[in-house]
């Protein structure tokens, strides 16, 4: 039905975080809660694990990840943007 992904991370400024690398969530199982379950347990998760922040990144053009994203209460902004470079 879908999965989430995430690691420990640290940032400078912030200290211990757990950052969310993917939750998906299959289009015919959408609209059902099962995203805001396992993103409930992701926040659990790094609750009892100490950690100042959940952070993870949302495509701009993701209008419905967003609304789900802002309904959960997250803070989303423009300012940071994604950087890769390929080691190929």
């Amino acid at each position: 039905m879908g999965y989430v992904t995430f690691f420990f991370a640290r940032y400078t400024w912030s200290g211990k975080a757990l950052y969310m690398d993917d939750l998906y969530i299959r289009p015919t199982f959408r609209g059902k809660g099962l995203g805001t379950k396992l993103i409930d347990k992701v926040i659990q998760y790094a609750k009892e694990n100490n950690c100042h922040k959940l952070r993870w990144q949302v495509s701009d053009w993701n209008e419905p990840a967003i609304r789900f994203y802002k309904n959960l209460g997250a803070n989303i902004d423009t300012v940071e943007r994604n950087c890769d470079l390929l080691l190929e």
